[in-house]
């Protein structure tokens, strides 16, 4: 699994992902919205110092939204792609060198069976579990719960595809609109074309994270307090905590 989600981003995508916030404006907005969840989450606790996960941390802009919500925070990013990661690395030197962040090389699976359980207080994550194959999106979220303490908040800004298929349809055809309207002007076609044909892997069967299924695998898992709290298009926010 973790060689083809690997492949999506190797390449020119890779090296031009920046151009998401053109194409996709929530993006920048789930970043921030990810980030102000753990903001909150840490005022509630000035005193401790946290463990935060960040899984998919990618060029470093959720990264970036994390390390500003907090001072109290130990972050690490885990990204098994090194075009993004490198990225991520070089905007983000500062963090690096104070220690408040760290990096992981491996796949989110991985990442994750390294941890001891109960042992990170927030797992954070943007546009990254909608990558995945089904089964191993089931697996990534147990080892979330495992991993997190109890009280424990898992943060995930992502694609959450609509539950009324046609509706989930229509959007996704004014997103691939909205592709060709930018990408076109921009001169990107290589660009246009990788991010239509990683549309098509977002909206198989095999990959796509549909609301209501993906919040009763949480409930499933044994997450309470499971909560959409924002969605705009296929965009959504969803949060929830570990007892």
């Amino acid at each position: 699994m973790s060689e083809n989600y690997d492949a999506l981003f190797s390449g020119i995508i890779g090296k031009d992902y920046d151009t998401l916030n053109l194409i996709c404006p929530e993006a920048t907005k789930m970043s921030h919205l990810v980030g102000e969840a753990l903001a909150q989450f840490a005022a509630r606790k000035k005193n401790d110092k946290l463990n935060v996960v960040e899984l998919g941390g990618g060029t470093g802009i959720t990264t970036l939204s994390l390390l500003n919500a907090a001072e109290n925070t130990r972050i690490l990013s885990v990204d098994s792609e090194p075009v993004m990661q490198e990225q991520a690395k070089n905007h983000l030197k500062s963090w690096v060198e104070s220690r408040q962040l760290t990096f992981s090389p491996v796949d989110a699976l991985s990442a994750l069976h390294y941890l001891p359980s109960a042992s990170v207080d927030v797992i954070a994550s943007a546009y990254t579990l909608h990558n995945f194959l089904n089964s191993y999106r089931s697996d990534v979220i147990a080892e979330i719960y495992r991993v997190l303490k109890p009280g424990g908040k898992f943060i995930n800004g992502d694609r959450y595809a609509l539950d009324n298929i046609s509706q989930h349809t229509k959007t996704t055809q004014d997103e691939v609109a909205g592709y060709f309207r930018v990408l076109v002007a921009e001169n990107k076609l290589d660009l246009l074309e990788h991010w239509i044909i990683h549309l098509f892997n977002d909206e198989s069967e095999n990959h796509i994270m549909r609301e209501t299924p993906a919040l009763e695998t949480l409930h499933e898992t044994g997450f309470m307090a499971i909560n959409l709290s924002y969605r705009s298009g296929v965009n959504a926010l969803v949060t929830a905590v570990k007892p």
